[in-house]
């Protein structure tokens, strides 16, 4: 059964399932071809008549992950301008205003879309929250840094999106004045960016963050990976000069410049940069209600597949602790508790405490707002994957269906249940069901069979990185 809802640029159609009423490839802001490449995100043309909203739309123009991420996160690519796009799945029986939760997908600020399966929003729906979720410009075009152009095209993008929902989510049932906005690896930093500025101020009311924590970077250092492009495409580092290359061209050179880049090893890649205007210097503390966490073994994901795990010897192991200034004495604290470990394990553990759950904690630390935090322990018997970073994700939208690449066919069903009910719960009251951050540290641990809060795991480890 088809359904009409009226945004204020016009009508679109969505489609009735199951009593979940569906909206796909909605614009948000103009398409960003031609004038409007590498400009801050243009309005919507209004339209005549109803808009079909059935299938999903333009995706972000991007290279497809490499070999072996390619087959365990596949990309969706679909062709078309008005890519700047988003989806909602919302209960079609009515008897709101309902909490919403806006998803902001990850991909080292390089892939992803909101058009894969993995996001479908059905669950929420069923579960009474409204679910959208949003496309935005990614690699050079989103978050290229140039002497021509706005920093953080792609924050801003978000920024536009989260702008739509506060103006039209009324018509699709939900709150805006409940919204939370939730996203991963990338998808949290960029949320960590927009909690620190200003421009996204009282355009959300919770935040979750899934493997991501605040980080950005001076404009002179986001600036070293166009200039690098540039020298490979023989233009000057202006978006001027980028904005006539061939789009495709462009795809190439920026795979080839930042293709092997990854989270845990480092390398050239696209960062959100501090720029005084969107993203400050010194932000404030975000007051809004906070989720975060991380997952156990987020290395796994580069070092299983990739055999890196295995090949690390001892002399790699003691080159990168010099590499990242890593102290000795944290370096034997980890083999202590580690006796007969690989390097490649020692080496990806001390990574994801650095990158990942020693920023969450000392973010936690900081606010003055209520904060929970989560690890996601359950290990994928998929490649020696264990809880590697992206896995927690099917559970979160139970989904587990669309998430076999990296779960296998027979991931615990209970932990997906328990896990989308927290998120449920904290969209709805900003509680997901566990003891908020205090002085005990109480974290909630996401396993199979067991799930239960634990007080300050592993704390030593962390404490000797301050």
């Amino acid at each position: 059964m088809d359904i009409i809802a009226t945004t204020c640029q016009g009508k679109v159609r969505g489609r009735v399932k199951d009593g979940i009423a569906t909206f796909l490839a909605i614009p948000y802001a103009g398409a960003p071809f031609g004038a409007h490449r590498f400009r801050a995100p243009a309005p919507v043309e209004p339209w005549e008549g109803v808009r079909d909203a059935l299938e999903y739309g333009p995706t972000v123009p991007q290279r497809p992950y490499r070999p072996p991420l390619d087959q365990l996160i596949p990309d969706v690519n679909i062709p078309g301008e008005e890519c700047l796009n988003l989806n909602i799945w919302t209960p079609d029986a009515g008897g709101g205003p309902l909490p919403v939760m806006v998803w902001i997908h990850g991909g080292s600020l390089r892939n992803g879309s909101a058009a894969m399966p993995l996001y479908d929003g059905r669950a929420f729906a069923r579960d009474g929250v409204v679910l959208v979720s949003i496309n935005y410009r990614l690699g050079v075009e989103g978050f290229g840094v140039f002497p021509d152009a706005p920093d953080n095209r792609g924050l801003l993008d978000q920024i536009a999106a989260l702008t739509w929902v506060r103006e039209n989510i009324a018509a699709f049932g939900g709150d805006p004045g409940c919204v939370t906005v939730c996203g991963e690896s990338a998808g949290a930093v960029s949320i960590a960016a927009l909690m620190a500025g200003t421009r996204a101020a009282g355009l959300f009311h919770r935040a979750i963050l899934q493997s991501g924590p605040p980080q950005t970077v001076p404009r002179s250092r986001g600036a070293k990976t166009v200039s690098a492009m540039a020298k490979a495409l023989r233009v000057p580092a202006t978006a001027e000069a980028f904005a006539a290359v061939n789009r495709e061209r462009l795809l190439d050179v920026q795979d080839v410049v930042v293709g092997r880049t990854d989270p845990i090893r480092g390398g050239p890649g696209f960062h959100i940069v501090v720029d005084d205007d969107v993203v400050p210097a010194d932000p404030p503390l975000p007051s809004v209600d906070l989720l975060l966490g991380c997952n156990r073994e987020e290395y796994r994901l580069w070092f299983a597949p990739s055999g890196a795990t295995d090949r690390i010897s001892g002399l790699t192991l003691r080159l990168a602790l010099l590499k990242f200034r890593i102290p000795g004495r944290v370096a034997r604290l980890y083999r202590a508790a580690r006796p007969g470990t690989k390097p490649g394990v020692i080496l990806g553990e001390m990574a994801t405490d650095l990158l990942l759950r020693g920023p969450l904690n000392r973010l936690a630390d900081s606010r003055p707002a209520r904060t929970f935090l989560y690890e996601f322990a359950w290990r994928s018997p998929v490649l020696e994957l264990g809880a590697c970073h992206a896995l927690e994700i099917g559970f979160v939208f139970d989904n587990l269906r669309h998430g076999e690449a990296l779960t296998g066919p027979d991931a615990p069903q209970p932990l997906a249940d328990v896990m989308h009910r927290a998120w449920v719960a904290f969209a709805t009251s900003g509680d997901p069901g566990w003891s908020a951050w205090d002085a005990r540290r109480p974290v909630m641990v996401f396993d199979h069979p067991a799930t239960g809060m634990v007080l300050a795991p592993r704390q030593e480890e962390l404490q000797a990185w301050l």
